[in-house]
């Protein structure tokens, strides 16, 4: 009945994430930008929605099917995207630092069955969820460069439907999903080449419900003005998750862009 694309849209489902913890500016929250306006009260706050332009590769499971491979470019993903949205904020003071990071998608997509005896028309839905809350030190900081160290806590929900229709199975439907929590800690830094250039990125690794959760990215930006600034860069986050019979072991990695506001 059309497994292997089942499998296959299934996994990208559970993938499709930018999960992880943190395609943003890539200045906020996993970098500090030096040059920034700070508030009467000594706080800073930033917003940053962005946008991560990944593929995927890995071993999955879903459904009680076996595990298989996918290797899916984000054109694949992309066709079958309903609606992503990515966005993430960051509180400052002084050499601390709260953030946050969630990131949401649904795709879908449709396949008819070989014979068309227990179904017509198999579909998938599955949504995605990643949210990350962590706080960060700064270790080093002078007038063009910052180091931060960083710990926090990421909680990811994936959750798969299927849906027949026509056939002997018309109108049933099935669910899968999960849910788990890591625990993750690094490094982030930039440093300013001028005045509006500056270098940035990122490196996490963790582990908790998943054996091993990790992240690591590379940008730069250019600050447009005191409170708008954009960033360009390449991004990777791998995760190795499984429970049951559901396996989400991949490694997400491509483009990203992101757009900055401070206030």
């Amino acid at each position: 009945m059309g497994s292997c694309i089942i499998r296959t849209l299934a996994s990208i489902g559970s993938c499709l994430i930018a999960g992880g913890a943190w395609a943003a500016d890539i200045y906020s929250p996993m970098t500090p930008e030096v040059q920034q306006t700070t508030t009467d009260s000594g706080w800073t706050f930033s917003f940053a929605p962005y946008f991560w332009a990944a593929g995927l590769s890995g071993d999955v499971a879903q459904f009680a099917l076996p595990e298989s491979h996918v290797d899916a470019s984000f054109s694949d993903i992309f066709d079958h995207l309903d609606f992503g949205a990515m966005a993430i904020g960051e509180a400052r003071y002084g050499p601390y630092s709260i953030f946050g990071d969630a990131m949401y998608t649904k795709i879908s997509g449709q396949d008819g069955t070989p014979r068309g005896i227990l179904a017509d028309d198999v579909e998938l839905s599955s949504e995605t969820f990643a949210g990350l809350l962590g706080v960060g030190y700064a270790l080093f900081e002078d007038s063009s460069a910052r180091i931060d160290i960083v710990g926090g806590l990421r909680v990811w929900s994936v959750e798969s439907e299927l849906s027949f229709s026509g056939g002997l199975l018309d109108g049933v439907s099935r669910k899968d999903d999960a849910t788990w929590v890591d625990g993750l800690a690094g490094f982030r830094g930039t440093y300013s080449l001028t005045p509006e250039i500056y270098l940035t990125g990122w490196g996490l690794i963790g582990a908790g419900q998943a054996d091993l959760d990790w992240d690591v990215a590379a940008a730069i930006g250019y600050r447009f003005s005191d409170t708008v600034s954009a960033v360009a860069g390449y991004r990777a986050l791998g995760v190795d998750y499984s429970n049951d019979g559901f396996v989400f072991d991949v490694v997400q990695q491509g483009p990203i862009l992101g757009l900055v506001a401070r206030f």
